[in-house]
């Protein structure tokens, strides 16, 4: 099966996920060099923040409608979206879409179940945090989400948009992240952190993840292994 991918979402995590797929398809000896056909739609990020920010935000989940529907002209058998803020939409882009997707949210509450976690941050874009989608997920399968506190959000929020969605990945930002990562931690008794924003799993890696004794749940990672899981298995 092909799998598609909405990318742009931004470049930079689309290249990610591009990565992670060959990294994997690397370690299945099965394919034995091979790697599976996917096809992937990169959109115009600046053309999807007009439609939301111009009061058009209505026509943001119908521009990736758009999108799918290319995908699957292109012979994508289902699809992916490469952004954890997207799936705000989720609800109403899977009612208009033409294949079938795969939601980064509930593959990534599959990891943390599988894991026996039951309480666990959560850093992302600020529609990500605030809007809730994550939180429903969860708590339907009885795990509590911790997000930070309201200046910390938009300190989170504002270096996703400024710095990592333009490749800047600051010793500064990382720090700060990781004492927020830290507090929630020690105060609120996290056992996980899910870095449910694409880009922010290239600022926090597996060292941060021993410097914080919690697994980090790198929502990309989980969101392209499935998808591969799903495309092999036809």
């Amino acid at each position: 099966m092909k799998i598609g991918i909405v990318g742009g979402l931004g470049p930079e995590s689309t290249l990610y996920y591009y990565r992670i797929f060959i990294d994997l398809c690397r370690q299945i000896e099965e394919l034995d060099g091979s790697y599976p056909e996917i096809i992937i739609y990169s959109v115009n990020m600046k053309e999807i923040m007009s439609l939301r920010d111009s009061g058009r935000e209505n026509a943001v989940p119908l521009k990736i409608v758009e999108t799918i529907d290319s995908l699957h002209k292109a012979g994508a058998d289902f699809a992916i979206i490469a952004c954890n803020a997207m799936h705000r939409y989720y609800d109403e882009i899977t009612a208009s879409s033409p294949i079938p997707l795969m939601s980064i949210v509930e593959e990534t509450c599959r990891e943390v179940v599988r894991l026996g976690l039951t309480k666990v941050g959560l850093f992302g874009a600020a529609p990500t945090m605030k809007s809730g989608f994550y939180q429903k997920v969860f708590s339907e399968n009885g795990i509590v989400i911790v997000v930070p506190d309201d200046d910390e959000q938009d300190y989170i929020s504002s270096k996703v948009v400024s710095e990592l969605a333009r490749g800047l990945f600051l010793d500064e930002t990382r720090e700060t992240y990781l004492k927020i990562a830290r507090r929630m931690k020690d105060e609120q008794s996290i056992q996980g952190l899910i870095l449910g924003c694409t880009e922010i799993p290239l600022l926090l890696d597996k060292s941060q993840q021993e410097y914080l004794s919690i697994p980090l749940l790198d929502t990309s990672l989980i969101h392209m292994r499935s998808a591969l899981r799903r495309s092999l298995s036809g």
